[in-house]
């Protein structure tokens, strides 16, 4: 009893120092998202995460923007020089003062629909105008963010499993052909707009896993191919199916490219319903 009365203590204290954190944290621009993200994007794929002496967010005016697909381009003028952003549709104007979190770059990023080549664009959970605070954030979907364990489970349970359970380890990534029949994470970034609409089959690493989200899971896989600097190493995939990071999965589901779920997650490439082999 007395142990028991420790834990309870002990969990009532830590719930605690949470609850001050999250008011601290409430007006931080949002945390680095998937989303990466096709023709056109937002998520980003994997989040990328700055390099070092690099800023963790952009600041500056808006001095072109456009709308294409369901994201909104922004080219904006920073103490660090002029940088192009995009992410999930929104009001802004020529002159508006934004800041964008660094999440996921891409390089030599080809628009089909503005029919233009961007040498680095910056995707990004949600672009925030400046003085806004940032909404309260869903469930994770991407990479950025961690599963299990207090920060995703709530109550005593959550504390509990929390304080019992460690972080594990990044899964190890061996490169891997693809499936017979089948095409390579890369691959399926590359011709995602070939692709769409089009059922494929994929093999790789679960890096990632978060279930029941939007009524579904949320898998990430990678398979050695592609380079996380260029964001095509990590491909997402919903599911019925229940995996646990480290298993090598091979899955088959239907390509969609600039798909938006709201709430700044949007993903230029997904592999949607895909099924267990």
């Amino acid at each position: 009893m007395r142990i028991l009365a420790l834990l309870l203590a002990l969990a009532a204290g830590l719930n605690a120092g949470c609850s001050k954190q999250t008011s601290a944290d409430a007006s931080a621009p949002a945390p680095q998202a998937a989303a990466s993200q096709s023709a056109d994007t937002a998520q980003a794929p994997a989040a990328a995460a700055a390099p070092a002496g690099q800023p963790q967010s952009f600041s500056g005016t808006v001095v072109e923007t456009m709308d294409a697909a369901s994201y909104t381009y922004v080219r904006v003028k920073t103490a660090e020089g002029e940088i192009w952003a995009a992410t999930g549709q929104f009001k802004v104007a020529v002159g508006d003062k934004v800041v964008v979190p660094i999440e996921t770059p891409m390089q030599n990023f080809p628009s089909a629909s503005l029919k233009r080549t961007f040498d680095v664009i910056y995707f990004a959970s949600r672009i925030l105008k400046e003085g806004e605070s940032a909404p309260a954030a869903m469930p994770a979907l991407t990479p950025a963010h961690g599963s299990g364990g207090a920060a995703q489970a709530g109550g005593m349970g959550g504390m509990m499993g929390g304080m019992m359970g460690a972080p594990k380890a990044a899964p190890v990534v061996q490169k891997m052909a693809p499936p017979d029949g089948g095409v390579s994470v890369a691959d399926v970034w590359a011709k995602r707009g070939a692709l769409a609409g089009k059922s494929v089959i994929v093999r790789g690493t679960v890096v990632k896993f978060n279930g029941g989200i939007l009524g579904r899971n949320w898998i990430h896989i990678q398979d050695g191919s592609g380079k996380a600097d260029a964001g095509n190493h990590d491909l997402t995939l919903t599911s019925d199916a229940v995996v646990k990071v480290g298993d090598v999965v091979t899955m088959t589901g239907v390509v969609a490219v600039d798909k938006d779920f709201t709430a700044g997650y949007a993903y230029p490439v997904i592999v949607e319903g895909a099924k267990l082999k």
